[in-house]
């Protein structure tokens, strides 16, 4: 039994490093921020024109910082199911699955999107905050299965193309070669491709709640495959997608963000995940045994906030039951006035008491308390 250690990156990231799109981002005329030790674009114009634009017509992201992990051999499958919280090895071909990488008391090291690539090889994508204890837990875990755990991260980038448009655009790709019906594909597919003399894999997989692809490219093609998306998308009203921008369509859409909704003392079920986790996989699995026994019936759950008005709850704001309480009951781990719904929104934590969908609660804005009310997530679901 082997597991390739080799290509085991350095410990520690870089203090800053730059996408391979970095100065197609500077000739957009884009802000940056850093992520993960990454200079990425925040935004171009305006947070609320690229959130519109992906609602309504389509924006094109650059994903490059995201962590991509090739995991191949005979056991491939057989260890994913015992590396991850879901099973993996039943997966189709081209198909993607959402999954968890356990630490052994159940908390969550990172949320991932595992793609089968071929028969015995996955592609698993992992967040950038994340990409060496994501790789750190493969290896090691791969030690009693025959496969290779190899990091690819520096050597793919990642584009997505998000939007009611996105569809159309990809197909007026110049150079753009998809090898499959882009109009028949489902959402987390994937079918291979080419651009110009290089190989991509297409995926309609995103972070948006809208429709929309991913394209894994290699790094030597990504300059000229961003240049021919935008151009296509010139039609199409395709305008370029900060950072910003893309945390508020998430959040309408109430998926997760790893270091605020989740992290190593999270249980998925307290993250509203409990389904994420196979517990009739026949295998054992890391994390398995902390899972069945599950969070204690005192630990806060995460809910939907919405409230009226334009002062938004942010990260960290305090949670109460009443207006006058001076213990608080949770706190809020993403907040926004959302563009889309006109009000704000909020993802938070909080005791199981008050979860039930339409309780009032009392979120402090800057010493004010501001009523919410519980409400279901997603706050926002795509017109199909």
């Amino acid at each position: 039994m082997t597991s390739d250690t080799a290509a085991h990156p350095d410990s520690t990231p870089a203090a800053e490093r730059f996408s391979p799109l970095h100065q197609a981002h500077v000739d957009a005329g884009a802000g940056f921020t850093d992520f993960a030790g990454w200079q990425m674009p925040v935004r171009y114009s305006s947070d609320l024109a690229e959130h519109h634009a992906v609602r309504t017509s389509a924006g094109i992201f650059d994903l490059s910082h995201m962590a991509e992990i090739v995991v191949s051999g005979p056991d491939a499958g057989a260890f994913l199911d015992y590396a991850l919280a879901g099973k993996l090895s039943a997966i189709d071909l081209l198909q993607a699955k959402y999954s968890l990488i356990l630490n052994r008391a159940g908390g969550i090291i990172d949320d991932v999107v595992v793609y089968r690539t071929a028969e015995n090889e996955y592609l698993v994508i992992a967040n950038a905050g994340n990409r060496f204890p994501a790789f750190e837990a493969l290896s090691t875990r791969a030690a009693r299965f025959d496969v290779t755990v190899t990091d690819r991260s520096d050597d793919v980038a990642l584009i997505a193309v998000q939007g009611p448009n996105s569809r159309a655009i990809l197909e007026a790709t110049a150079d753009l070669t998809v090898d499959g019906d882009l109009s028949a594909l489902k959402y987390y597919r994937a079918l291979g491709g080419t651009f110009q003399a290089g190989t991509v894999l297409i995926a309609r997989t995103g972070y948006t709640g809208e429709d929309g692809f991913e394209l894994y490219v290699d790094v030597p093609d990504a300059a000229a495959l961003w240049d021919a998306l935008r151009a296509a998308g010139a039609s199409f009203h395709l305008v370029p997608a900060g950072l910003a921008s893309r945390d508020t369509l998430r959040l309408e859409a109430g998926m997760p963000l790893y270091g605020h909704e989740l992290s190593t003392t999270t249980y998925p079920a307290q993250a509203g995940l409990g389904r994420v986790v196979n517990l009739g996989k026949e295998v054992d699995f890391i994390g398995r045994e902390a899972s069945e026994e599950g969070p204690s019936a005192e630990a806060r759950v995460l809910v939907g906030l919405a409230s009226a008005g334009k002062r938004a709850g942010r990260a960290d704001y305090l949670v109460y039951r009443s207006s006058d309480a001076t213990v608080a009951d949770g706190v809020i781990t993403s907040g926004a006035l959302s563009p889309t719904l006109g009000h704000p929104i909020a993802m938070a934590y909080v005791a199981p008491g008050l979860a039930r969908l339409g309780t009032e609660v009392f979120v402090d804005v800057r010493g004010t308390r501001i009523p919410a009310t519980v409400t279901a997530l997603p706050f926002y679901k795509r017109q199909k």
